[in-house]
């Protein structure tokens, strides 16, 4: 059995559900049999990039994945206000204001730190028990509440963007970011943004076109980073379907502490690991208060709080004493 993650660079027009199911499909094929699959953090179909996907015992950190903050490369174009805010929804709104590089560049640090933004309509969130698309795709007027999210960092992106994506109508995405005088006017600009977990790029992008006097809408939204996986970690779908044709599953899975990179290594005698693994409780501990992966020798134990000197079972992990 599989334990850790696959790092998916997933396409435009595939779904997360799909991706699992991709991922399911090719560990079926190598004779792996039934692995427990999930994704940690939903992208949409229209969206490319970083799709972490754990398997086995990881499954037991996505939940933390959900919570972690990303990283999004996204073009707004201006002039032209969609349904869903993206590139194939229903137009419902136009302008001729097309605004400067030197206006939007004004107007970034306001939409950098805590702010409140209305999800789109067109979004996943439930309203009266059902989905918010669900409702808007049916004809009802969908009214959603302001949430508070956190844009960490937000600038222009001055570099191409790269991977394996195009826009509806088949031209290569190029990056949209725009060189020249800050006079000049904008069709359209990508910027990069780094968010907290219930951000929506596409609220974002909405609101910088209306605080600059016009409307817009993203035609392209490519995760970078999620928590701590990177495009630099990503494998594409052909490099996944290879598992499946007998290619070597170790080439693309990460550990399962790779989704803990940011959580300090505690280390546990055998007679440790295994009151751990007992669900009993360990005293006199020297580690500050906080967070640790507990590890016996280099085999994932347990997710514990050490809190005085004592310490708290936030994840066990069922793992072999050997690593495989």
């Amino acid at each position: 059995m599989p334990h850790g993650w696959i790092v998916l660079d997933k396409p435009v027009g595939l779904g997360s559900t799909q991706a699992v199911g991709a991922v399911k499909r090719n560990l079926r094929e190598a004779g792996f049999g039934k692995v427990k699959v999930g994704h940690g953090g939903t992208l949409d179909p229209l969206a490319s990039g970083v799709l972490p996907i754990a398997l086995g015992e990881a499954t037991k950190l996505a939940g933390r994945m959900l919570d972690a903050s990303k990283v999004y490369a996204f073009t707004i174009r201006f002039g032209i206000e969609t349904a869903g805010l993206d590139a194939e929804g229903e137009v419902v709104a136009t302008s001729p204001v097309r605004p400067t590089m030197g206006a939007l560049t004004a107007i970034l640090p306001r939409f950098t730190g805590p702010i409140e933004q209305v999800p789109p309509a067109f979004s996943a969130i439930k309203v009266g028990g059902q989905r918010a698309y669900a409702r808007a795709r049916a004809g009802e007027a969908v009214e959603l509440a302001a949430r508070a999210v956190t844009i960490h960092a937000l600038s222009v992106r001055p570099d191409p963007v790269e991977g394996p994506s195009c826009e509806s109508d088949g031209r290569p995405l190029t990056g949209g970011a725009l060189t020249g005088s800050a006079r000049a006017e904008l069709d359209e600009i990508t910027l990069r943004g780094h968010v907290s977990k219930g951000t929506y790029i596409r609220s974002l992008a909405r609101d910088i076109a209306h605080s600059l006097g016009t409307v817009g809408h993203v035609t392209m939204l490519r995760r970078e980073q999620a928590g701590p996986f990177t495009l630099d970690q990503a494998i594409s779908l052909d490099k996944l379907n290879a598992i499946g044709q007998g290619a070597p599953l170790e080439d693309v899975i990460l550990p399962l502490e790779a989704g803990l990179d940011d959580i300090p290594a505690l280390c546990l005698s055998p007679e440790e690991a295994g009151a751990v693994r007992q669900g009993r409780v360990l005293t006199g501990r020297p580690q500050s208060d906080g967070l640790y992966l507990a590890k016996s020798g280099a085999v994932p134990v347990a997710l514990i709080e050490v809190q005085s000197g004592m310490t708290r079972i936030v994840r066990g992990f069922n793992l072999p004493d050997v690593a495989e």
